[in-house]
């Protein structure tokens, strides 16, 4: 702790390297939040105030469908989007979902409506190309914390992964007025109201942004068992991908608590596929090896080669799971 610091400031630097995480990460001063374009083959979604990135299954009649959502990177993302059309490559109608930061969107993630999934879902079962029984959801990361409260309120999602989850609702990130995040709200509203969340610890030191979730956690057990999410109340099957060394959130420890409250509760199938030597790269298809990102499959812990090995053994997985549980 810093000379002459007292609790709260300790709280406040701990909430700050946070921020300077996210800010090395994502670069918000760099571009703006990425919105990317369509690839060819797929179409610019702007319908019932929805914007996303929509990609048919390829041949005719109607097939299974996956809404695929992204983490605080915010926007269209280029890793979000083409995880949309891997997957519309498998035979699956994909929409790639920006549900904050894309222009005309809220600048920062705080109370966003669970209703635009409900939305997006709506939307997706409505499509020609689209069979409105055999819908299934994917994030990551914060899109993998909204996967899982989705789930837990739509009977329309047959199947869930969640790529680097979370078992609780948290505070949100504001990297446009980064002081407001010692006392942020919740990251998703229902019905105009907050969705009950664990703030961020504003005590103790943390070296690294995994330990800042983790004393989150431990410090504040009341509000951890206010804003578990309710898996149990979801009846679709759940494919769940982390990093043993993830060092932006423990999501391999937050992973197990999904299936052990799922299987306390009696709820659905939920399997884990956790991986050593990986971190919050953990997910998604292999990389290209002479890509720029592949030598940045490391920066949130493990190594090059385990993140690259996480991916090369869980995305075969991953196509699986939504085979068994879509296609039939």
């Amino acid at each position: 702790m810093v000379k002459g610091c007292g609790i709260g400031c300790a709280g406040l630097l701990g909430v700050l390297l946070i921020v300077a995480v996210v800010l090395a990460i994502w670069k918000p001063w760099a571009p703006e939040i990425e919105v990317v374009e369509p690839a060819a083959g797929g179409q610019r979604v702007t319908e019932d105030g929805l914007i996303g990135n929509f990609y048919p299954a390829p041949g005719s009649g109607r097939a299974p469908a996956i809404l695929v959502l992204g983490g605080s990177e915010g926007g269209l993302s280029r890793r979000s989007d083409g995880m949309a059309r891997a997957l519309a490559a498998e035979g699956y109608s994909t929409l790639a979902l920006s549900y904050w930061g894309a222009p005309g969107q809220v600048p920062r993630m705080e109370e966003l409506p669970l209703e635009t999934f409900d939305t997006a879902l709506a939307w997706l079962g409505r499509q020609e190309r689209v069979d409105p029984d055999r819908i299934g959801i994917l994030g990551g990361s914060k899109g993998a914390e909204a996967a899982l409260l989705v789930a837990t309120r739509s009977p329309d999602v047959k199947a869930v992964v969640a790529n680097v989850p979370s078992h609780v609702v948290w505070a949100g990130i504001d990297l446009a007025e980064i002081w407001r995040m010692v006392n942020i709200g919740s990251t998703w509203s229902l019905g105009g109201h907050p969705v009950p969340y664990v703030p961020y610890a504003q005590s103790g030191s943390q070296q690294e942004t995994v330990e800042l979730y983790r004393t989150s956690l431990s410090t504040q057990p009341d509000a951890e068992a206010a804003a578990t999410i309710p898996v149990e109340t979801s009846e679709a099957p759940m494919l769940l991908v982390c990093g043993e060394n993830d060092t932006l959130w423990p999501s391999c420890e937050m992973a197990r608590k999904v299936q052990t409250r799922a299987e306390i509760h009696d709820g659905p199938p939920v399997q884990v596929l956790a991986y050593p030597d990986a971190g919050h790269f953990a997910q998604g298809p292999p990389a290209d090896p002479a890509s720029e990102h592949y030598q940045h499959l490391a920066d949130l812990g493990g190594t090059i080669e385990g993140n690259q090995a996480a991916r090369q053994d869980s995305w075969p997985k991953v196509l699986t799971f939504f085979e068994k549980n879509l296609q039939g």
